[in-house]
């Protein structure tokens, strides 16, 4: 693995790069990307952040994120992947990533993932609380000194990946990396509410729905949320308004381990994993074809609902039972 210096002078080599966030997008795959590109630009280096998806609504208040492509919108020198375990998290992009890579492209790694595959030329991947963390050493490593914009950006991404500084992988790095944003700029209180408290009406809706039909398994130690595409549909509401309802059941004493479930189509799941500490959802989220942190992973799962229901259980189960 390379050095976050290494890293920072490969990328202050480069004339020009496409930044690729990951599909579903989160804040800190966002504020990773868009505080690089700030740093990029102060630094005269031509540069796009792409996403194959869809911005949250939530995240449009902070600069540039209405800016995000869906595809490059000119071929680039460097090609950056930010937050992303394997090529397969950039989604639709992966074919473009790909492509690139073959065609000799300058390809950077830059995550927090223990899932994550090195699967660049050039990889940084330090396990930390957020991938801003490690996106806010790089910036200083370039010698850049952040400004608000950066630092907004960088405050997005740890406040989201840290659940609010309240998981258990935060550490003093993590306070140090929001206090250095919050010097420069960044608003605790406001990117907190914007992010984790504002909502529609209809979201609250959803949300009170989608709780109180939470079904529950393994002698209460595994809870499951269903959110299907006809709540989404009367409540005219798109697939981030699920973000957040998986957390609810994890604060529930009895719950070890929550899954929030996202009917994508009929017989696909989108699968939010979180954990109290006893389940590692890295590996559950795994052996389904997905990955992420041992408290917060996701995967997709296909089937009739309660054979989905029954897998995720059993799989669950089994690291219950090594607790």
């Amino acid at each position: 693995m390379n050095s976050i210096e290494e890293i920072a002078n490969v990328l202050k080599r480069l004339k020009s790069a496409v930044i690729f966030t990951h599909m579903r997008p989160d804040g800190d795959t966002l504020g990773s990307g868009m505080a690089l590109s700030r740093a990029l630009s102060l630094l005269k280096i031509r540069n796009e952040v792409v996403n194959e998806g869809e911005i949250p609504e939530k995240f449009l208040f902070l600069p540039g994120f209405d800016r995000i492509g869906k595809i490059p919108a000119s071929d680039a020198e460097g090609y950056i992947c930010v937050d992303a375990s394997e090529e397969a998290r950039l989604g639709e992009l992966q074919r473009i990533y790909l492509a690139g890579a073959r065609k000799g492209k300058v390809t950077v790694n830059i995550d927090h993932h223990i899932s994550n595959t090195r699967y660049a030329k050039y990889n940084f991947v330090r396990s930390r609380a957020s991938n801003c963390e490690n996106i806010a050493d790089l910036i200083a490593a370039m010698g850049i000194s952040p400004d608000r914009e950066i630092a907004r950006c960088l405050m997005a991404g740890i406040v989201t990946d840290s659940g609010g500084f309240s998981h258990d992988d935060v550490n003093g790095d993590t306070f140090r990396a929001a206090a250095r944003a919050a010097d420069a700029g960044a608003s605790v209180c406001e990117i907190t509410y914007r992010l984790f408290r504002e909502q529609s009406r209809a979201r609250a809706q959803l949300y009170a729905e989608t709780i109180s039909r939470l079904r529950f398994f393994l002698q209460d130690r595994l809870a499951v949320a269903l959110v299907t595409q006809k709540s989404l549909e009367e409540n005219k509401l798109r697939q981030d308004a699920t973000e957040g309802i998986v957390d609810f059941a994890l604060s529930i004493d009895c719950v070890e381990a929550s899954v929030c479930l996202m009917e994508v189509k009929r017989g696909q799941y989108k699968a939010s994993l979180r954990s109290k500490g006893k389940v590692n959802v890295n590996e559950v989220a795994g052996g389904f074809g997905g990955g992420g942190h041992m408290l917060a992973s996701g995967c997709m799962l296909f089937g009739a609902l309660e054979e989905v229901l029954d897998r995720l259980s059993f799989a669950v189960s089994r690291h219950l039972e090594d607790a």
